[in-house]
């Protein structure tokens, strides 16, 4: 499904609304949780309907009015420079329904410090299936 506006070119949106050195790859988030100390994680947001990474807030789907309040809603209390990354992982990063709609609401809420996970193909391939940490369950 195409949004209103946009074009694929590749495996590319033309139009994403965030810059190239604003995706982070997974083994780097891996890297952050394995190191993680405690207080230096970031928040990170699953915003679709698929397994949950470890330390990860379950959102929900962001690609409908409700979705997008529910992370509206869990937005109050972090502060707008902390680091926010967010993933879904349903289907291949370029034509995932939740992620630019998540990054535009973070984008107006005024975070400065946004992340999209990579995930080119899907959560299982690119996370799971790699033995990544997933939350207990998943």
């Amino acid at each position: 499904m195409l949004f209103a506006g946009t074009s694929v070119s590749g495996n590319k949106f033309t139009d994403d609304p965030w810059k190239p050195d604003q995706l982070m790859e997974p083994q780097v988030l891996v890297t952050m949780i394995s190191n993680n100390k405690g207080n230096d994680l970031p928040v990170i947001f699953n915003i679709g309907s698929v397994s949950t990474i470890k330390g990860a807030i379950d959102a929900g789907p962001t690609s409908n009015a409700d979705g997008l309040a529910e992370l509206k809603k869990q937005l109050k209390n972090i502060p707008k420079d902390k680091l926010v990354i967010i993933y879904c992982g349903c289907c291949p990063l370029f034509k995932c329904p939740n992620i630019r709609p998540a990054f535009k609401l973070l984008t107006e809420e005024g975070y400065t410090s946004i992340r999209v996970l990579n995930l080119k193909t899907n959560l299982k391939t690119d996370w799971v299936d790699k033995k990544y940490p997933v939350e207990e369950g998943n």
